[in-house]
C-alpha cells in the first residue's frame, strides 16, 4: 500500500454542481511543485514559495500564458495536514466545466487522479486516524440525522479505538503472562490463574457483547428505521406520511384507493431517522392497477424495519382489518387507531379482541397485557397531529436500547465492526470452554490471540492491500 505513497493524488472535492466555489485537492510529495507550476500572482510570479504552511493566499490559474481563474490557494505542510503530506487545496469558482478544466491542468502537470476515498486511505497510512475512524468519515458525510452525526462524530473522535484498544491490551497482558509462565515456570506461578484469567474474560466478553447489542441501535441511527404504513383504503395512511413528512408529500382524500403505489419519503423525527414508505390502501379488488398497489404495498411490509398499522377508528372493525393484519404480524409492529378528532367507534380493548383471533394461537393465547406490549396501540388524529408524541416516544423504545446520546455508551455503526466483535466473542468462549475443561494452559493462547487479532482488524492493526481497498473504494471521490 505505501507504493502508492509516491504518487501525487487530485481530485474535485466538492460536489460536481454549479456552486460559487468549487474545490480541487492535491496531496503527495510534489504538491507544492505541481502547483507551483500553474499558480501565480497577477504578474506571474511564484506563490506558493513565498507562503507559509498553514496560510491561505488569493492567486490566479494560469493555463500557459492565459488565466483560467481566479482563486484561494490554501498551503498545508507534512504532516499537518488531513493526509499527513504536503496538500495544496485550490478554491476555485464552481462551475463544472471551469474545475474539470483545473483538474485537467493539474494532472497534465504530473499528478494522477485520486481513487474514491485515496485521501482518507492516505491519512490512515499516514497514522492519522486508524481504520475506524476514517470509516466514521464517510458515515458523518451520509449523516441524515442528528442521532447519525453524532455516532460519525463520536467515533471520528477516536471512543470506538480507545474502547477496543483498551480490550486488547488486556487480552495481550494475559497472552504474554501465559507465553511467560510457560517459559520461565520459576518465576511466573500460574496457581489458580485460570480463575482470575476467567474473570478477566467475562469481563471482556461483557465489553463485546454490549457493543454488538448497540449494534441495532447504530445501525438504525445512521441507515434510519426501515418504516411501512399499512392499512385498509382511506385509513389515513397518506395524512400520516405527510404529518410526519411536514408537508403534504402525499395526496389525501376522501376517496378510497387514492394511493395506487409506494411513496417513499426520509423523515427525522428529533434525532430518529424513518425510511417511510407509504401504501396503497390493502383489499381485495377487481381494479388491476389497485391489485398491483395492493402486491407491493405487501413487499414492502415484509422487507420492513416496521410497520404502522393504520386502522380508521371512526368505523367499525371488519374482516378486512383481520386479514391485514394476519399479512404483517409477524414483524415489528405498532397499531395506529386513527381520526382521534372524530367520534371513535372503536377502541384498544376492541383492537385486541378482534385481532388476536386473527393470527396464530401463539398470538391468540396472549393477554391484553401481553397483545399490547407486542403490539403498542396508539390513538392519533394523522391529520391533525393529536398523539405524534406518543408515536416518537415507542418508536425510540422499540428500535433504540436506552439514551443514544449518552456520552459513556459506545455505539457499533459498521456491520463489519460487528462481524469482528462477533468472531473475537466466539474465540473467548474457545477460552472459557478450555478453561472448565481443564485442558492446558497452553492450548487456549491460540484462542486468546485470535481475539485480539479479530479486535485489531476493527481499528486496522494487520489489514490486508485487498481489504483496505474495498473498505475505501466506498467513499466518494474527492475523500
Amino acid at each position: 500500500m505505501t507504493d502508492n505513497l509516491q504518487k501525487t493524488i487530485a481530485a474535485i472535492s466538492t460536489a460536481l454542481s454549479e456552486s460559487g466555489i468549487g474545490i480541487i485537492r492535491v496531496s503527495g510529495p510534489d504538491a507544492v511543485k505541481i502547483c507551483s507550476e500553474i499558480l501565480f500572482d497577477k504578474k506571474k510570479e511564484s506563490v506558493l514559495d513565498k507562503m507559509e504552511a498553514g496560510t491561505f493566499r488569493h492567486c490566479y490559474v494560469f493555463d500557459s500564458d492565459e488565466i483560467l481563474d481566479e482563486c484561494i490557494v490554501l498551503l498545508y505542510k507534512a504532516p499537518h495536514s488531513y493526509t499527513g503530506e504536503d496538500t495544496v487545496e485550490i478554491q476555485c469558482h464552481g462551475g463544472v466545466f471551469l474545475l474539470k478544466k483545473v483538474l485537467d491542468l493539474v494532472t497534465s502537470h504530473g499528478a494522477v487522479l485520486s481513487a474514491p476515498g485515496e485521501f482518507t486511505k492516505r491519512a490512515f497510512l499516514n497514522s492519522k486516524m486508524d481504520l475506524a475512524q476514517a470509516e466514521a468519515v464517510m458515515d458523518l458525510i451520509s449523516s441524515r440525522s442528528e442521532g447519525a452525526l453524532r455516532a460519525s462524530r463520536d467515533q471520528m473522535s477516536g471512543r470506538v479505538s480507545e474502547a477496543i484498544k483498551d480490550l486488547r491490551a488486556k487480552i495481550l497482558y494475559e497472552t504474554a503472562y501465559i507465553e511467560s509462565a510457560i517459559d520461565d515456570p520459576e518465576h511466573y506461578d500460574l496457581t489458580g490463574y485460570e480463575d482470575k484469567l476467567s474473570e478477566t474474560v467475562d469481563d471482556i466478553s461483557d465489553k463485546i457483547t454490549e457493543m454488538i447489542r448497540s449494534y441495532d441501535s447504530g445501525k438504525f441511527v445512521r441507515e434510519g428505521i426501515s418504516t411501512c404504513i399499512v392499512g385498509s383504503p382511506n385509513s389515513g395512511k397518506s395524512s400520516l406520511l405527510n404529518l410526519l413528512a411536514g408537508h403534504d408529500r402525499a395526496i389525501v382524500s376522501d376517496i378510497p384507493g387514492t394511493t395506487r403505489d409506494t411513496i417513499e419519503e426520509y423523515i427525522r423525527l428529533d434525532d430518529i431517522l424513518l425510511k417511510v414508505t407509504d401504501t396503497a390502501g390493502i383489499r381485495d379488488t377487481d381494479d388491476v392497477i389497485e391489485s398491483i398497489g395492493t402486491k407491493r404495498a405487501l413487499s414492502a411490509a415484509e422487507n420492513a424495519d416496521l410497520i404502522l398499522f393504520m386502522i380508521d377508528g371512526s368505523e367499525y372493525l371488519t374482516t378486512e382489518i383481520m386479514q391485514i393484519f394476519s399479512a404483517v404480524y409477524k414483524q415489528k409492529l405498532i397499531i395506529i387507531l386513527n381520526k382521534a378528532d372524530k367520534t371513535l367507534k372503536v377502541r384498544p380493548d376492541d383492537v385486541y379482541i378482534h385481532l388476536k383471533e386473527s393470527a396464530d394461537r401463539e398470538i391468540s393465547a396472549l393477554t391484553k397485557e401481553e397483545f399490547f406490549d407486542r403490539y403498542p396501540c396508539i390513538i392519533m388524529s394523522a391529520s391533525g397531529g393529536q398523539g405524534l408524541e406518543d408515536l416518537k416516544r415507542t418508536v425510540r423504545a422499540g428500535f433504540l436500547s436506552g439514551d443514544i446520546t449518552s456520552k459513556s455508551d459506545v455505539v457499533i455503526t459498521g456491520l463489519r465492526h460487528k462481524e469482528l466483535l462477533t468472531d473475537a466473542l466466539e474465540s473467548l468462549n474457545g477460552v472459557k470452554e478450555g478453561i472448565v475443561s481443564g485442558v492446558e494452559i497452553d492450548v487456549y493462547c491460540g484462542d486468546l490471540y485470535n481475539a485480539y487479532k479479530k479486535l485489531g482488524l476493527i481499528i486496522g492493526e494487520e489489514l490486508g492491500d485487498d481489504l483496505a481497498d474495498e473498505i475505501f473504494s466506498k467513499f466518494c471521490m474527492g475523500k
